[in-house]
């Protein structure tokens, strides 16, 4: 059996300290969405990662992420696939104490 979580949309995993990595693909579909160029998206909402190894979006004074609007995030049609595959494709075992998920178990074959 493996496990996969359905997000019940309570903001938790939006307000951990951390870094959302972006691509170009990402940028342009959230720039989109709000209706910003790519230049602007940048300057606005995103920073050089620490590693210099690319974007991240901005967080608030309080670390929560630059979209969150109380338990809604302004970019959720197009949100990162960072943000996309909490948790299913993290490796963070105190997750299950914030967050909300549904857990499933899913059969794997020869179950």
């Amino acid at each position: 059996m493996t496990s996969q979580y359905e997000c019940q949309r309570c903001g938790a995993c939006c307000r951990w300290p951390g870094q959302v990595k972006v691509s170009d693909a990402e940028i342009a579909a959230m720039a989109a969405h709000l209706g910003v160029g790519d230049g602007e998206f940048i300057e606005r909402f995103t920073r050089l990662r620490p590693d210099r190894r690319g974007l991240m979006l901005l967080e608030k004074e309080d670390n929560e992420c630059i979209f969150l609007d109380g338990v809604d995030c302004r970019v959720q049609a197009v949100k990162p696939r960072q943000c996309r595959t909490f948790p299913d494709e993290w490796n963070l075992l105190e997750h299950e104490e914030k967050c909300q998920a549904q857990k499933w178990l899913i059969p794997t074959d020869g179950s």
